[in-house]
């Protein structure tokens, strides 16, 4: 059995991998798994720069592959923030609830059709030795004027993705999986893993 590090401490995202992934034969390990979790700064500027960051570091650490992503999300209205700083949007120690309500706030009077948005999702795979491979996956949306559903975390509840009536927290993780940013960017991962481990 393969042995994958998820390089995250967000029960969310590690849920949404390991269930986007259970048909593979991978033995998963999370920082609940380990008393010694490196602790991994993310202070770069993109997406990008951050999942390349904490795939490399944890593999290294570890000596095994290791999974990463990036994500955010990217309202149109507020020129592509909270993007990056999503998790920190409201301030350094954000909660989801104060992020939330940040951003309702910013968009306050805006009508539904120019509350486009979308999340993104850059998702890196790194070895040991150094060598990475990353995937994208974005999901177009809207932002809705309350928050809506229990399911999901960060901002699922205020998110309409396209084509459904329903925000991302009043979706099924097997529904989000299939049409979620990180849904998309991990069929990419699922296909290279599945190469690597017949």
């Amino acid at each position: 059995m393969t042995e994958i590090v998820i390089a995250s401490s967000n029960d969310g995202k590690i849920e949404e991998i390991k269930s986007a992934c259970k048909s593979l034969n991978i033995k998963w390990i999370t920082y609940l798994d380990v008393d010694d979790w490196p602790e991994v700064k993310e202070d770069e500027q993109t997406f990008e720069g951050n999942a390349k960051k904490k795939a490399a570091t944890v593999a290294a650490y570890f000596g095994k592959p290791a999974l990463a992503d990036d994500s955010g999300l990217e309202v149109d209205a507020l020129r592509g923030k909270p993007g990056v700083k999503s998790a920190r949007f409201s301030d350094p120690n954000a909660t989801t609830e104060k992020n939330n309500k940040k951003l309702l706030a910013m968009l306050e009077g805006l009508p539904y059709e120019k509350r486009t948005a979308q999340f993104r999702c850059v998702m890196v795979l790194a070895d040991p030795n150094g060598s990475l491979d990353q995937t994208e996956g974005t999901a177009k949306g809207h932002i809705v004027m309350h928050p809506a559903g229990k399911k999901g975390f960060g901002y699922d509840p205020l998110f309409i993705p396209n084509g459904f009536d329903r925000t991302m927290a009043e979706l099924s993780l097997q529904e989000k999986n299939k049409i979620s940013h990180r849904g998309r960017a991990l069929k990419e991962i699922k296909d290279m893993l599945a190469s690597r481990i017949r």
